[in-house]
């Protein structure tokens, strides 16, 4: 997993629960990294996970609320770090639509090792979708947060509804309706 994401988490973590909790989390989670991430890294997702647990149990909030909490904050550093991606999208949709065909791709093409969960749209009308996560890591939690992140992002009213998520978090439907 890119190092992006480690250290928006870290960063996250400091803004919201301040540096003795994030030291806290760091230090109890006895990672094989020693959390020196670089942005710019590969490491394992299961330090991720181990991280979030750890915050859970310090601050008293579900893992999957934490993941969800975490993932509208990272769309919100994606959109800054990575406009590019967001260039020319007029919504929420659009830019599901374009994940696999657009920001997937180029992804690639900057971090040719970066292993990417398949994000699939099935178009039931203009107006509603199924938005469909599926990933051999368990982190359905963090894209249905960057789902609401990208929501925000367009300031869209639309109705969110999970039809179907694996339990062990490798998999996720969504019906998204605009109203």
């Amino acid at each position: 997993m890119k190092g992006v994401v480690f250290t928006e988490f870290l960063e996250l973590v400091h803004k919201k629960y301040g540096e003795e909790i994030m030291d806290l989390i760091i230090e109890a989670s006895d990672l094989p990294s020693g959390a020196a991430y670089s942005s710019a890294g590969n490491y394992n997702h299961a330090e991720l996970l181990t991280l979030v647990q750890t915050l859970s149990e310090a601050v008293r909030v579900p893992v999957s609320d934490l993941f969800k909490d975490f993932g509208q904050y990272l769309f919100t550093r994606f959109a800054v770090r990575y406009p590019q991606f967001l260039t020319g999208v007029t919504s929420s949709f659009e830019f599901f639509d374009r994940i696999e065909s657009h920001v997937h791709v180029e992804v690639k093409k900057l971090h040719p090792d970066a292993e990417l969960p398949l994000i699939e749209v099935e178009w039931l009308s203009d107006d509603r979708i199924h938005l469909i996560y599926s990933s051999t890591r368990p982190l359905a939690a963090l894209a249905e947060g960057l789902m609401l992140g990208t929501i925000t992002h367009f300031q869209e009213r639309i109705a969110v509804r999970k039809l179907r998520a694996s339990n062990d978090g490798t998999f996720f439907r969504f019906e998204l309706a605009r109203s």
